[in-house]
């Protein structure tokens, strides 16, 4: 008994290390001035989702989930990156657009609606049978400051980035709350995630053509 207590205790400290992990990284690319890093940042933090899952997959016996970070890795680890830094390279361009906020401010706002985020989960006292109760705090913390970023930079890389890395906050929750679906939802998931690439992709490309910037502050001349 003690063994198993044990071996609970290091799986649950190596799961809220990695939950963790994915949170500061958001918080990286948050005051990340070069959109390369953002990307780069966006890889590791993938990696680190890709290892959450394969710890939850060896703890529990879930082999479905094996082929969920083998996908995980190859597309958010690998492809996804490669698509944005080649987009990247056609452009020219290396610093991220500008911010509607000061770096220092965008931060402190992130600290807040993340501590927001992760006290409110955690007054549900939700219990999960797969990750310790406070990696959906730390999720859901995750997402928030990923919204932050899609709200606060101003260039079409950050957007994305913050985009896709939203998603990964919602492939941790997904993994406290219904680590269990059937393979084939799961697999539906990363397909959203292919379509967004596709469509982020295009949007990037002709965005850049068009206003020979990624920046999107030249799209305010649309309003009336």
């Amino acid at each position: 008994m003690a063994v198993g207590i044990g071996h609970a205790s290091v799986f649950g400290d190596a799961a809220d290390g990695l939950t963790l992990l994915v949170l500061l990284t958001e918080f990286a690319m948050l005051r990340a001035p070069l959109s390369r890093s953002q990307v780069r940042l966006y890889s590791f933090q993938s990696l680190v989702v890709t290892a959450l899952a394969t710890v939850v997959a060896a703890r529990h016996g879930l082999d479905d989930l094996y082929v969920i970070a083998g996908l995980t890795f190859v597309l958010k680890v690998v492809a996804v990156p490669w698509i944005i830094l080649r987009v990247l390279r056609e452009a020219g361009t290396e610093l991220a657009g500008s911010n509607r906020l000061g770096v220092a401010t965008m931060v402190l706002v992130g600290i807040a609606v993340s501590v927001f985020g992760f006290f409110t989960v955690g007054g549900m006292a939700f219990h999960s049978s797969t990750l310790p109760a406070p990696a959906l705090g730390l999720s859901v913390a995750e997402i928030l400051v990923a919204f932050i970023i899609v709200i606060l930079r101003s260039d079409v890389v950050s957007q994305a980035v913050g985009f896709f890395s939203l998603e990964n906050g919602v492939s941790i929750a997904s993994l406290v709350v219904a680590s269990g679906l059937p393979l084939i939802v799961e697999t539906a998931f990363l397909f959203d995630l292919v379509v967004a690439v596709v469509v982020f992709g295009v949007l990037m490309r002709v965005h850049h053509r068009r206003t020979d910037t990624l920046s999107t502050l030249v799209l305010d001349r649309l309003k009336g």
